[in-house]
């Protein structure tokens, strides 16, 4: 006997999937407001593209991926998929922070850089979870 898995989120993922929308557009506006100047260490010598306009782009994004989770439930799958995709792509500024020993947001060891670093797939999982894109079954 088999048990149909609902595709519809729970109630928890859906607190979840509004607590990361809101999240991510407070990211985002950070990122072309009071952080921006933080944010740019994030930003990996390697890509070339001037680090201010991957500060601003990256908040753009950051406020559009927030907007989809929040407004777009007909997208919902897709909008999981594509924030974590997104998360992803981040990843090289965060092991950038810790391989160049950089304090920004207040991560002031290495250890605390590395926490962080570990922590990095959670970010990834929680849109996949939340809006359902990787569901169990």
């Amino acid at each position: 006997m088999t048990t149909k898995v609902s595709s519809s989120p729970t109630k928890a993922q859906n607190i979840f999937r509004i607590l990361l929308g809101l999240l991510l557009i407070f990211a985002g506006t950070s990122h072309l407001t009071i952080a921006r100047i933080t944010f740019r260490a994030q930003v990996p010598g390697w890509v070339p593209l001037d680090p201010d306009l991957v500060v601003v782009l990256s908040g753009i994004v950051e406020i559009l991926l927030g907007l989809g989770l929040l407004l777009l439930s007909k997208y919902r799958k897709q909008m999981g998929w594509i924030t974590a995709l997104y998360f992803l792509a981040i990843f090289p500024g965060n092991l950038n922070q810790y391989l160049n020993h950089d304090p920004a947001f207040g991560l002031d060891s290495d250890a605390l850089r590395l926490v962080r670093l570990f922590l990095h797939p959670l970010l990834i999982i929680w849109p996949l979870w939340s809006t359902r894109a990787w569901k169990k079954g």
